[in-house]
């Protein structure tokens, strides 16, 4: 009896092993048709039936999966197979893995161009799932979900940019690559090279001095700051702060985090939080321009006129030539007018003696913004601060100069 159930089994095995090696033979025949639908079916029918094969149809069961779903353009599942065949070659017989490898090799590049394609086009979302999808088809390169992750916060794709980002924290990316450089005797400048083989060669022309290989710089810390971007989108304020005091005690010196976390306690209407971190960045660099005219925009917005014009004119005194704070400052200046023309327009018609007053504080105001208009119109000219100079001309009584920039306004539109 034993040996009767033994002899069924044996001949199930035998039939089962017919199955697996026709469906696969099925398939070989489609793929070389490029019939990859009838390939498709030939797969899914042998996959039920591959976990007890051979070594040998195992193989090739992972490289025919491998090229069918490859040729079907469902580039996740063919990734996925090649992986498995790499794999199950490394601790076993290898028999096509190197037939594979350049087949992986096309899938991966064919993937890459359409993912630069997509990003080329500016379809910033598509664009990312195609990078993660190169990344997934080999996760070694994690460039690409760095791309992705960019690219998702590039197409305001929050989720999936916070998603991937906080992948690339989990993975521990750096992003830190060989820089390999030499300077130009010519031109004393620095050339970069693609590799360390490529310098070398170009080394021996002659034409170069001084090569050196160091590492760049690395991207663990932007990518979290990138996170913080996100949570700040979402208004998720509390996680947002709690990252940056995070890497503020890693980068205490960072002026960068400390102006990101003191803007969020502005966005929350906590200004003692504010003024005490915007208090800690000027004593970090006293001498940063761009700093106090951060801190001047911020006090417009608030509308508080003295503190924005007190930044807005330490901006200027640092660095003569910052066209933005110059117009800034005139736009601060020009929120004292309603207040004056309020004033004038409450005298009783027989106090001429304060509506005079109040016409000169008028003209020296508009006097004193003018030449901070003409300043930033020059660096910077727009349609804006042209409109702005005509009216500041005419309530001067400068019309002749407001004409002439009334014909400059019409080429700006």
């Amino acid at each position: 009896m034993k040996k009767q159930v033994l002899t069924i089994a044996l001949g199930l095995f035998t039939i089962v092993a017919f199955a697996q090696k026709d469906e696969l033979k099925t398939a070989e025949k489609a793929i070389k048709k490029l019939d990859f639908d009838s390939a498709v079916s030939a797969i899914n029918a042998a996959e039920g039936l591959i976990a007890n094969a051979d070594e040998k149809t195992k193989s090739k069961f992972y490289f025919l999966k491998a090229q069918t779903f490859g040729g079907k353009k469902e580039y996740e599942k063919a990734g996925e197979a090649y992986n498995q065949l790499f794999s199950f070659e490394q601790s076993n017989k290898k028999r096509y893995t190197d037939k594979a490898m350049p087949l992986y090799n096309l899938l991966k590049d064919e993937v890459n161009k359409k993912a630069f394609a997509l990003n080329d086009a500016k379809n910033f979302k598509e664009a990312s799932k195609a990078f993660y999808l190169r990344y997934l088809l080999d996760k070694k390169d994690t460039l690409f979900l760095s791309n992705a992750a960019q690219l998702a916060l590039q197409g305001e794709d929050l989720n999936t940019s916070y998603e991937y980002f906080t992948l690339l924290k989990d993975i521990g990316y750096t992003g830190i690559q060989k820089v390999y450089n030499a300077t130009d005797k010519e031109t004393n400048k620095k050339i970069g090279f693609n590799s360390e083989n490529e310098m070398n060669v170009m080394m021996k022309s002659g034409k170069y001095i001084d090569p050196i290989i160091t590492n760049s710089p690395s991207k663990r810390n932007d990518n979290l700051k990138f996170l913080v971007t996100i949570l700040s989108k979402q208004k998720k304020f509390d996680e947002a702060i709690a990252l940056i005091q995070d890497l503020r005690k890693v980068e205490p010196d960072n002026l960068q985090l400390l102006m990101t976390e003191a803007f969020i306690y502005n966005d929350l209407n906590q200004p003692k939080k504010f003024e005490a971190l915007m208090k800690e960045a000027t004593e970090k660099d006293p001498t940063n321009p761009d700093l106090f005219f951060n801190i001047g925009i911020v006090n417009y917005n608030a509308k508080n006129i003295a503190q924005s014009e007190k930044y807005f004119s330490k901006v200027i005194e640092m660095k003569s030539d910052y066209p933005k704070a110059s117009w800034m400052l005139a736009n601060t200046l020009l929120l004292k007018d309603p207040e004056l023309v309020s004033k004038m327009n409450a005298l009783p018609i027989s106090d001429t003696d304060s509506y005079m007053k109040f016409q000169k504080e008028r003209k020296d105001l508009f006097g004193k913004v003018l030449p901070l208009l003409i300043n930033a119109d020059k660096e910077e000219r727009s349609e804006s601060t042209v409109r702005l100079l005509i009216g500041v001309y005419e309530q001067l009584e400068m019309s002749d100069k407001a004409t002439e920039l009334r014909a400059v306004l019409e080429t700006l539109k």
